[in-house]
């Protein structure tokens, strides 16, 4: 056969025959140089015949509602109220450096990967990561499983958000004072409120009306069952039709709350102390950053910030052309989040900015109103007040001199006199993170705001919304790598999924159902999900090949990335999660498992250890999330499992047999049909072969180049015959 003649290819049904009467036998030729999958073609050019676009799989409406879809996964609960509380924490400003430097050197680089191979090969998380390398197959259960985990209790917050969306139809706020108990004829304020402060006895009492120990359930709070009931019903609704029926719900969910942010901005920059409380966010303590502590939080939140591991983001991206500029795309969500939690940091300051004013203003007309009366019954002199000081309108700056001449003098006598120093620093060092920024912090504060339930019916209205596009894609992190396994209705699968979510929710619902939150957020996703992400990065770079994947990449996008991502993806990255894998270890043995229990005597929170059962399901959680890494492998080892390449698509196997078939230019096309398997079609081997008229696919010859089940093959990407260069 010359060697400048075209070799072309039919179908018949879904199976692809590779016979040499069957390759010659089609009426209309076809120009493998122009398929996409060819090696030996020009970058960038393609043919519609055999795109990965024709095999059925639902793609995106447009290019906004994948980006919608994108931003709306990895800008979640996390942006609003735990950036903010780090970067208080760990130097103010100075805190933006080490997570600007991660964001370069792990979340981009990472980002991209994911969105890249999702793209590619078209397939959920599971399917990926068997077509990668089946022997890490494992990787991509593990990560469906993080994403249960995740989503059981998630799925909790949007339930507490929605039940303070709907108690903020309410003037005054239900949280904005103290409850009256009547004994007898007097009026007596509850004493658990008291000591503590009305939003958080709200919070714990009414709200979750917890119990003082892990140990102690107390049964089912209905109002927490049913709100985690209709949030199911929410998430059930938008991810029914798939990316159907959430890329729609995405329009809102995502853009809503940057709306809301900038009302809040706008709002909060108006109050009085707003500027004290960005000032004192924004003021660096160089100090601090060169903490070991500091970047390792800093790695972590840029970790979760994305969604990394959890596999929706390579669920979404696999519904995208095979053209998409996934680089682009990476990029430009990695910004959007960054500057996302940027906003948000400026709203929560601005917000607990006027806060501690509002408290501190309070702290200093309660104290007047002690010195006052120090100073009517003769306990105090009133040569000790300076002469210009006005009671009535008593400042900040004059009780602060006040305060250092009564404690200079009265040294002795000080402690029994009760006085407080108001300090405006102390109340802006008070800033909490979690559940507690979100319904006690920032609750006490909008009681002060004019219009207080619109402000409380917007921000909880806001939480929704994140969550919720959190939960989206969390939830097709799910159902996409099962539907791509089993030929399930989505419908059926997605609402199967929710029920048994919603009756395994319920252990989050109980009195002490806080304390199991906590818990799976401690030890569900950190550890497993960073071990997740460190094993695909190693699969992509270390064992498929960093300049294979660069070269896949620029035939799937038309030009070749930048040599910064080959080294971030060859060594920077992989050792960065090395390190966070280690310090994560470590921090979790030199850490007692323990939770804050709410004392209600006290009406405080109190650190207790883990009874053992407890302890005993804190570190299952790990295990059982991890165990599907070695399981895989074992199985695929021994031959147990098959390699999952009978769940690829027909396209995909016709994609595979044409860039095979690109390399007989190269070669003794005679040779290579009688002597040589025509590699990289990953056939179902229980399909039955067509009786042979020569040598077919489904009868290859026994050849060392052959890849075996429990190889990792790479046939999306390359000939495998083709020597390892890397």
């Amino acid at each position: 056969m010359p060697k400048n003649s075209k070799v072309t290819q039919r179908e018949q049904g879904d199976v692809v025959t590779a016979s040499v009467a069957d390759l010659l036998a089609h009426e209309q030729p076809l120009d493998y140089k122009s398929s996409s999958l060819s090696v030996g073609g020009p970058p960038g050019s393609r043919v519609g015949v055999d795109s990965p676009e024709n095999d059925g799989r639902p793609a995106w409406n447009s290019k906004l509602e994948y980006i919608l879809a994108q931003v709306g996964f990895s800008v979640g609960l996390g942006n609003v109220w735990r950036f903010p509380y780090l970067c208080q924490k760990n130097g103010g400003g100075a805190y933006l450096v080490p997570y600007f430097i991660l964001l370069i050197l792990i979340g981009i680089p990472l980002f991209f990967l994911e969105l890249a191979v999702g793209q590619k090969i078209r397939r959920g998380s599971i399917g990926v990561w068997n077509y990668v390398c089946p022997q890490l197959g494992g990787v991509g259960v593990s990560s469906l499983m993080v994403c249960g985990f995740v989503g059981l209790y998630y799925n909790v917050i949007i339930g507490w958000s929605i039940f303070y969306f709907f108690q903020s139809f309410q003037s005054p706020l239900p949280w904005s004072s103290c409850p009256v108990r009547i004994n007898g004829s007097q009026a007596i304020v509850e004493p658990e409120c008291d000591k503590s402060s009305a939003t958080t006895y709200f919070w714990y009492r009414e709200t979750l009306n917890i119990t003082s120990s892990i140990s102690d359930t107390g049964g089912l709070n209905w109002k927490m069952t049913v709100s985690l009931f209709i949030a199911w019903v929410i998430v059930c609704l938008a991810v029914i039709k798939g990316i159907q029926s959430s890329g729609k719900v995405m329009y809102f969910s995502s853009l809503f709350p940057y709306v809301v942010l900038f009302c809040f901005l706008v709002r909060g920059l108006f109050l009085k102390g707003a500027v004290d409380g960005i000032a004192h966010m924004f003021t660096p303590k160089l100090e601090i950053m060169l903490e070991p502590q500091v970047w390792r939080e800093a790695a972590t939140q840029v970790f979760f910030a994305l969604g990394l591991g959890f596999g929706g983001v390579i669920a979404f991206s696999s519904y995208n052309r095979s053209d998409n500029n996934c680089h682009f795309d990476a990029v430009l969500v990695s910004v959007i989040n960054f500057i996302t939690s940027i906003l948000a940091t400026l709203v929560v300051f601005a917000v607990l900015g006027f806060k501690a004013n509002v408290l501190n203003e309070k702290c200093v007309a309660e104290n007047a109103e002690k010195i006052v009366g120090y100073l009517n019954t003769g306990v105090l002199s009133q040569d000790l007040i300076p002469p210009h000081v006005n009671f009535s309108h008593l400042t900040e700056e004059d009780y602060a001199q006040i305060f250092t001449v009564i404690k200079t003098v009265k040294e002795d006598g000080f402690g029994q006199l009760g006085l407080q120093p108001c300090v405006l620093e102390d109340e802006l060092n008070k800033a909490v993170q979690g559940t507690g920024l979100a319904f006690i912090a920032f609750t006490e504060a909008m009681t002060h705001f004019p219009a207080a339930p619109l402000w409380s019916v917007l921000f909880f209205f806001m939480l929704i919304n994140l969550g919720l596009g959190s939960m989206i894609g969390t939830m097709t992190g799910i159902t996409t790598p099962i539907l791509d396994t089993f030929k399930i209705r989505k419908e059926i699968l997605t609402v199967v999924c929710c029920i048994v979510a919603f009756l395994c929710g319920l252990l989050f619902v109980q009195r002490s159902g806080n304390y199991f939150v906590t818990m799976f957020d401690d030890y569900s996703a950190g550890l497993p999900l960073t071990v997740v992400v460190l094993l695909e990065n190693l699969s992509v770079a270390w064992i498929y090949g960093t300049k294979r994947f660069m070269q896949d990449l620029e035939d799937m996008l038309g030009f070749r990335p930048y040599k910064f991502y080959f080294y971030m993806w060859k060594y920077v990255s992989p050792l960065c999660l090395l390190v966070l894998v280690l310090a994560t270890i470590i921090q979790m043995a030199i850490s007692p498992p323990g939770y804050n229990a709410w004392v209600q005597d006290q009406a405080e929170e109190r650190f207790q250890s883990y009874p053992p059962w407890a302890t005993v399901m804190c570190f299952s959680l790990v295990v059982v999330a991890m165990l599907p890494l070695p399981g895989v492998f074992i199985a695929r080892r021994l031959n147990l499992l098959t390699d999952g390449s009978n769940k690829l698509s027909a396209s995909y196997r016709k994609g595979c047999m044409m860039k095979d078939l690109s390399n007989l230019e190269e070669q003794d096309e005679t040779r290579y049909i009688l002597n040589k398997n025509i590699a990289g079609s990953p056939l179902p081997p229980q399909r039955p072969p067509r009786p042979p008229r020569g040598l077919t696919i489904d009868n290859p010859p026994s050849d060392p180049n052959t890849l075996s089940p429990n190889s990792c093959y790479r046939t999306s990407y390359q000939n495998p015959t083709t020597p390892e260069s890397d």
